[in-house]
């Protein structure tokens, strides 16, 4: 039924054909134009079943939604397209009343397709329809559990012209990291046993309010909302990797000159900067923490986005229980009370599958990817350290007025410019998550001394 487990994802050798077969073309007629899209659903039953996981091209990973009706899943196109055939790939619990619906805009819907009395199992759907989403709504469960599929995939023709892989906005790393197959190993028990998988970069502020982004508005002065600037103290909209190379930073680590930058945090038209070291966590995203490699140096992306709905943030593959103060959590925008004395944290992890090929890519997120159920995808298979931002502002009470300079709560997004001396970082990624440890910015775990420390006492290689 549907709390078993999912197949060991990453037991099985035959598995590894199925993950490697994810990418096909959506510009010829009736081409998959699902798989790998952006996906949402109504609800998930557990971190095991995204609603990403349903379009991935694997039979191993499943969506799973809550015991109750009515539940969606909807996958986005990309852009406006003809649909020809819908393919079903259910779980044991599946749908016995569904409907097959487009939209144009993800908010007003047509059903393509409607039935009452479906078995589940695999289904393959004739349909005539046209949209750029697509989703399954659910209005009666086939079982006690809830609406789980395997595969959802939407054939059809797109009027999307395929995007271009050179030109203006890419940057390629040299030398490329090819050959590489996602994955799908286990890393064998260990006593005691491996909890972490991680190390920590503790920055400071290091420039406050400054109308720059060097990777949206590269030489492009003022021409962004404000940042609030950590790690590199150089960091502006003339930045490149050989700028940071040189310039001083505000990590704990010296070796860590990374440009990292979030939206300013207002109060009115106050700004409230995050107070001394923030936490910024180095982790592996994949199952086989073993196959993480350190970022090549210039490597540079944008987590999340300014212009994200309430929907798309807590949906957002990142997202880590959205914001917190006193005992409020789980606060998908900014509350509108924190007690007294207590502060505004928030979490949100970046992806953590690299392509091997680009440094940067025109929308500074295609050359990236989260992994699916702790697996890269075949596009994107170099697995290499998920950081995850975990920021705290001093600023509580009566909220109302709190906002960042992009927006709602909703709207936080932050960029990373990679200028880590290689070494320093190739030796806290060997010893911190390739070993499984809980490191602090020396690479130091305190539960498991004996280890020892990547770093010396100055944060330096010994």
């Amino acid at each position: 039924m549907q709390k078993k487990k999912l197949l060991a994802p990453l037991a099985a050798l035959a598995l590894v054909s199925t993950v490697l077969t994810v990418t096909q073309s959506a510009y010829a007629a009736d081409s998959l134009l699902s798989q790998g899209r952006p996906a949402l659903a109504s609800s998930t039953e557990n971190g095991e079943s995204p609603a990403i996981a349903a379009v991935d091209g694997r039979s191993d990973t499943r969506w799973g939604s809550q015991w109750s009706d009515p539940q969606w899943l909807r996958v986005d196109l990309g852009a406006t397209a003809t649909i020809t055939q819908v393919k079903l790939e259910w779980e044991a619990a599946y749908a016995k009343a569904f409907q097959i619906q487009t939209s144009p805009d993800g908010n007003t819907w047509t059903s393509i397709y409607s039935t009452t009395n479906a078995t589940g199992g695999k289904q393959t759907l004739s349909v005539n329809g046209s949209g750029r989403y697509v989703r399954m709504y659910g209005t009666q469960r086939g079982t006690g559990y809830g609406y789980s599929l395997y595969e959802f995939q939407v054939y059809g023709t797109s009027t999307a012209t395929p995007p271009p892989t050179d030109g203006p906005g890419y940057v390629y790393a040299n030398p490329p990291v090819t050959g590489v197959v996602p994955s799908t190993a286990t890393p064998p028990a260990q006593n005691p046993p491996v909890t972490h998988r991680e190390f920590q970069a503790n920055c400071s502020v290091s420039r406050t309010n400054l109308g720059d982004d060097p990777i949206v508005f590269p030489n492009l002065p003022g021409a962004s909302h404000s940042h609030t600037f950590m790690g590199n103290r150089t960091t502006n909209a003339a930045t490149t990797l050989a700028s940071l190379q040189a310039g001083t930073t505000s990590c704990i680590t010296p070796g860590d000159k990374t440009g990292y930058w979030m939206p300013t945090l207002l109060n009115g038209t106050t700004a409230v900067q995050p107070d001394g070291p923030q936490v910024i966590y180095y982790k592996s995203g994949v199952i086989d923490y073993t196959s993480v490699r350190p970022f090549p140096p210039g490597l540079r992306y944008v987590v999340g986005s300014p212009s994200s709905t309430i929907d798309e943030f807590r949906n957002h593959p990142g997202a880590v229980e959205g914001f917190e103060c006193g005992d409020l959590t789980r606060q998908w925008d900014i509350p509108a009370n924190c007690v007294a004395g207590s502060q505004l944290n928030v979490r949100l992890q970046a992806p953590s599958c690299w392509d091997g090929i680009h440094l940067d890519t025109p929308d500074h997120k295609s050359h990236m990817a989260y992994p699916i159920v702790g697996v890269c995808p075949a596009d994107h298979p170099v697995a290499v350290p998920m950081i995850e931002f975990k920021m705290a502002w001093p600023v509580s009470g009566n909220m109302a007025n709190v906002h960042f300079a992009s927006g709602r709560g909703y709207s936080f997004h932050y960029d990373v410019f990679n200028a880590w001396d290689p070494a320093v970082l190739a030796a806290l990624v060997r010893h911190c998550i390739n070993g499984g440890l809980q490191c602090n910015p020396r690479g130091f775990d305190q539960y498991k001394p004996d280890r020892g420390a990547a770093l010396n006492e100055n944060y330096e290689l010994p």
